[in-house]
């Protein structure tokens, strides 16, 4: 490897030790003894090897700058010669300014100048350009002068937020008392400083695609995360001092009780993007130790419009749900676990069925996606209007499809499995792991075999990968025993196509865009209605659906590896077999 060759986009600590190491033996800064015994040292004492070569003395912090800006081209800056003063704060999270020893020196357009000691370190990169959004520049400069600028005085929490919570809302006090009075508390509620800090929080979240935000109280700290593509991110870290004040804002706007902090409630809330544009909000709040926990979902209308190829389905597939969706009565069941896509696949045939001359009603707790011509009714369990109270209700509505949002008990499995014999298309959900799974579940409600074969027509299970990024995705050679051994079948091993890996470019997150659906579609054929009248097993029904040709979840998962839309590493993941 000659100095100035490129670092791998992807590389382990170890890894990334060595190409340090043979840079600095090409430079001519290390003999190759001095290289290995530098690399073992900092592996026993768990330290960067930049900060063991400094430590011990083996090259100068001035001469290991200069061979690394010139062995990765990387411009050198002298930290002395700043002003230090003047540098620009709040671009970037200090927790990860010190967990990667970086320093944020200004902004050019839409990129952010970060300086480094080590322009090798792809994990540090990463992590600035997801949490800023934003290309990042490295610049590089002299460890130990990185080292007592950052070692400097650091800001405290209140001042890191200053932009949002003045010094003053500091103070070591309850903003809200269990006793305050009611006109205390509306005061308290009404802080502009937490109402902006919310709102950046909604609008970022919405604006890097996030699905849900989770506000986390903790005894002596607070966290805000943000799950992107299935993963939660922690985005920031504001002052323990303001979670009675951002939970009491959130629950006056969500509608919900702001005395009652004893029980779990949900809410709704709206957020105006644009003149033209506005974003549904599902609330939940959670008693914890420490204050209550507050999750808000984002609830995207557009993907009600999703059409259903863009949701993942296989050709094969596709024509199964579209055959049942056109059947005049039965019932359909998407399965899987929360997060997974059920509703919106569900929205999605509620979509191709939704006509002038269509009756469709839906009962959810609470309707997630709003979609003009459907009768949406939100279940209140203490109303005493539930899932079972709704669907007797629409039997006398005249309908035609039914949705319900999830089958939990037994009662509102046999109502909606007699409307699905009694003429009407019946659409909902449950948590089961597979397809063949969910007839089990529905026999441990109590639901009797004979109604099971009688009503239920298909079952799609599925889960949520995250889809590879198209621009720096790379083929990568697992090699024939470990696909083998992943669940590929020797004749799938023909040397015509090759998996990809997540590298990480500034348009993804480690390598990943989005997600994309892995489904298992099993139809209730003749043969399987036969096992289920006899109480057979879900074994059996697996077994049987196989030999039909349903793939199971795993397999759908290796094809969309095959054809290159994820990682083999995310389907294993994801999936069990």
């Amino acid at each position: 490897m000659s100095p100035n060759s490129s670092v791998p986009a992807r590389t382990s600590p170890t890894d990334a030790m060595a190409i340090l190491g043979r840079v600095l033996v090409n430079a001519g800064k290390l003999d190759e003894a001095t290289a290995h015994k530098v690399i073992k040292d900092a592996r026993a004492h768990r330290k960067t090897l930049i900060a063991e070569l400094i430590d011990s003395g083996a090259i100068s912090a001035l001469n290991l700058a200069q061979a690394l800006a010139q062995a990765f081209a990387v411009p050198l800056v002298d930290l002395g010669a700043l002003n230090l003063s003047a540098l620009p704060e709040g671009l970037l999270d200090e927790k990860i300014c010190k967990e990667f020893q970086l320093l944020v020196l200004g902004m050019r357009k839409h990129t952010l100048v970060v300086a480094t000691a080590d322009p090798s370190h792809q994990e540090a990169l990463e992590k600035v350009q997801f949490a800023t959004q934003r290309n990042v520049e490295w610049v590089l400069v002299e460890y130990d002068k990185l080292v007592r600028t950052l070692n400097a005085a650091k800001p405290t929490p209140a001042q890191a937020f200053t932009p949002f919570f003045p010094a003053s809302d500091f103070e070591d006090q309850e903003f809200l008392d269990e006793t305050a009075a009611p006109n205390s508390v509306e005061n308290d509620i009404d802080d502009s400083p937490v109402v902006r800090f919310l709102q950046k929080m909604l609008f970022d979240a919405v604006t890097m695609g996030a699905s849900d935000i989770h506000f986390e109280p903790y005894e002596f700290s607070y966290r805000v995360r943000f799950r992107i593509n299935g993963e939660l991110r922690e985005i920031a870290s504001p002052p323990p001092a303001i979670k009675e004040r951002l939970a009491s804002r959130i629950k006056v706007i969500s509608r919900m009780d702001i005395s009652e902090k004893r029980v779990p409630q949900d809410g709704r809330m709206k957020l105006k993007m644009s003149p033209e544009s506005t974003i549904n909000f599902r609330v939940s709040s959670l008693p914890t130790l420490f204050g209550e926990k507050m999750v808000i979902r984002i609830l995207d209308p557009g993907s009600a419009k999703l059409s259903i190829d863009a949701l993942g389905y296989e050709e094969a597939q596709k024509r199964r749900l579209l055959q049942a969706i056109a059947r005049p009565y039965g019932m359909i069941l998407m399965t899987g676990p929360t997060g997974s896509g059920k509703t919106v696949s569900l929205y999605t045939c509620l979509n191709l069925l939704n006509q002038a001359g269509v009756n469709i009603a839906t009962a959810e707790d609470p309707s997630e996606i709003h979609m003009p011509g459907v009768n949406q009714v939100d279940v209140n369990e203490k109303a005493g209007l539930s899932f079972a109270a709704a669907l007797k209700s629409f039997l006398r509505q005249d309908p035609d499809i039914i949705m319900v949002g999830e089958i939990r008990d037994f009662e509102t499995a046999d109502i909606a499995m007699k409307a699905a014999q009694t003429g009407h298309l019946v659409l909902s959900t449950l948590h089961t792991n597979d397809a063949p799974t969910t007839l089990t579940r529905l026999r441990n409600m109590g639901v009797q075999p004979f109604n099971i074969a009688a009503s239920v027509i298909l079952i799609t299970a599925q889960r949520l990968a995250r889809r590879l990024c198209v621009k720096c995705k790379q083929p990568f050679d697992l090699g024939r025993d470990i696909l083998l051994e992943s669940g590929f079948q020797a004749e799938d091993i023909d040397g015509t196509w090759k998996p990809y890996r997540p590298i990480g470019c500034t348009d993804c997150n480690k390598g990943y865009k989005g997600r994309i659906g892995i489904y298992q579609v099993m139809p209730i054929s003749d043969a399987i209605q036969a096992i289920i009248l006899r109480d057979g097993s879900a074994m059996e029904i697996s077994a049987q659906s196989e030999r039909e040709g349903v793939k199971s979840l795993r397999a759908s998962g290796l094809q969309k590896v095959k054809m290159g839309l994820t990682s083999l590493e995310e389907v294993l993941a994801i999936t069990n077999e």
